[in-house]
């Protein structure tokens, strides 16, 4: 595995600094409520309330998704997938260096944790699985679905309509009809699962059945569901995100009821924060920052800084459509280990996730960002967001191109003599590395010196094909390699009209010229 959005079929890859319709007009009249605070699981749907909102950021709206009162304990056959359990790669804990500086900023890892969800069975993007089994407004079943018995249909058409209707009711801001599906035992949880949401701004949900509904051995009268959800948040027509959801239900009669809705462990992207936590969520013109309450404090100046950073990446959104809004998670501790299947090398500070649509997810690692580094590793998350593809990239030899652009954008113009990580580049120069931009990328478990070299070479590579061919050139060559899979022999011939053997020879000799 490696940065940027590298990955192989079936896996996630991290990436980053050290990778019916329901109606949305009603969901628009109600996105700035802000979630009653109180645990009682009976309150009032929502309240409005003003985010501090910095110089700069226009009508940034911060709400909170409070916590429900206890649930009662669930039996072991309705537990959720566990979000800390092993991902698809490595899972090394991140423990940050109580020594780190500001300018070790540029070890942090650039690792994009794209969920490029090739999957494993469907051998699709979640997106593209949405697309292709959902056209219509409500969600129907899949086309590649169990057939089953007729009475396993109609069992499953009566779940998704009770799917549909708590649909309609989340995106139309009413609490009580999204949870009237649920038997009482399920509703904490599920009433946490709301706020998030509905602090998030969703507006979409749109559930399709992945086949017919299976009978839970030994536990007569249950069943269990596989269920993929198409949503937006803020953005009302969006291209839908996608996310793959286990759905539980008990027969009262006829009647089914849910009694629980759990992240899957099929889904490549890994448990998302809003399925797991309370969140404080702040949404700017570009930009949607969520992180824990205990973290709430921090976010008008995240945003702030993040808004700043969306306009510079989206200079370099690939095929001039920058993301809708980008979307970015600030991690505590324990959110850093759990959210998106956790397991990113030590050295990642951040990283981008793919969840279909088009669309990356950003999580920033709150035990290592400084503050005096965060708008470089903002330009540079974003900036894998806005250019990286949907499904991803499958070839390793690739890292030192995807990396560069991100490390390039986080730069923000600076001289290179000013380039926080040319010591480490020269140390890579004189040993450990090949002199070969394909062999550039650092292992998961590569020291600190070696990760900051890997992505100053890059960085600098990069560098020297905008400061020969312009910007515009290079991401024409970006585009061809990372996107349409050209081979970089290829790609240098059509974009550059240059052979790529003497552009790679060149772009290593500027390596060894700026550092000397």
């Amino acid at each position: 595995m490696t940065d940027g959005d590298e990955q192989p079929p079936g896996r996630t890859t991290d990436g980053d600094e050290p990778r019916p319709t329901v109606d949305a007009d009603r969901a628009a009249d109600a996105s700035a409520a802000n979630l009653s605070a109180a645990a009682d699981a009976s309150a009032d749907d929502t309240r409005a309330e003003n985010a501090a909102t910095p110089a700069g950021v226009d009508a940034a709206v911060d709400t909170i998704a409070p916590a429900p009162a206890p649930a009662p304990a669930p039996d072991a056959a309705s537990l959720p997938h566990p979000a800390a359990g092993p991902a698809s790669y490595p899972v090394p804990l991140v423990q940050p260096d109580p020594t780190r500086t500001v300018r070790q900023r540029r070890r942090w890892p650039l690792w994009t944790a794209l969920g490029l969800a090739l999957g494993l069975v469907a051998g699709a993007v979640p997106g593209v699985l949405l697309r292709e089994s959902a056209p219509d407004a409500a969600g129907r079943s899949a086309a590649n679905a169990d057939p089953g018995t007729a009475a396993q249909r109609r069992l499953g058409e009566r779940m998704l309509a009770l799917l549909d209707r708590q649909a309609a009711a989340l995106v139309g801001a009413d609490r009580a009809g999204f949870l009237a599906v649920a038997e009482p035992a399920a509703r904490p949880t599920l009433s946490r699962r709301y706020a998030a949401l509905r602090a998030l701004r969703v507006t979409t949900w749109r559930p399709a059945a992945d086949g017919v509904p299976e009978a839970v051995e030994g536990r007569p009268g249950e069943w269990r569901q596989t269920v993929t959800v198409g949503y937006c948040f803020v953005v009302p027509d969006c291209a839908p995100s996608t996310v793959e959801l286990g759905a539980r239900w008990r027969l009262a009669g006829e009647e089914p009821r849910l009694t629980a809705l759990e992240p899957s462990e099929a889904d490549p992207a890994g448990v998302r924060p809003w399925q797991m936590n309370d969140l404080a969520v702040t949404v700017g013109k570009r930009v949607v920052v969520a992180t824990t309450p205990a973290q709430r404090r921090k976010l008008p100046g995240l945003l702030a800084q993040a808004e700043t950073a969306a306009r510079a990446a989206d200079r370099y959104a690939i095929g001039g459509r920058p993301p809708d809004r980008y979307l970015v998670y600030y991690a505590g501790k324990g959110e850093w280990q759990r959210w998106y299947g956790g397991g990113r090398p030590k050295w990642t500070a951040g990283y981008a996730v793919g969840v279909g649509g088009g669309r990356h997810d950003v999580v920033l690692n709150a035990q290592i960002v400084t503050p005096a580094g965060l708008d470089d590793l903002l330009r540079h998350e974003l900036t894998h967001a806005a250019s990286l593809p949907d499904r991803g990239y499958a070839d390793r030899a690739d890292w030192w191109l995807v990396e560069g652009l991100a490390e390039y954008a986080g730069a923000d113009g600076q001289p290179v003599h000013r380039y926080d990580g040319l010591t480490e580049v020269r140390d890579l120069l004189r040993g450990g590395w090949s002199g070969r931009l394909e062999a550039v990328a650092p292992a998961d478990d590569a020291s600190d010196d070696r990760v900051g070299g890997a992505y100053g070479v890059g960085y600098l590579a990069v560098r020297h094909l905008v400061d020969r061919y312009g910007e515009q050139r290079m991401l024409d060559f970006y585009r061809a390699v990372v996107h349409q899979g050209r081979t970089p022999e290829q790609a240098a011939d059509e974009v550059f009209g240059d052979p790529w053997s003497m552009l790679h020879d060149d772009c290593v000799a500027y390596v060894r010229a700026v550092v000397g």
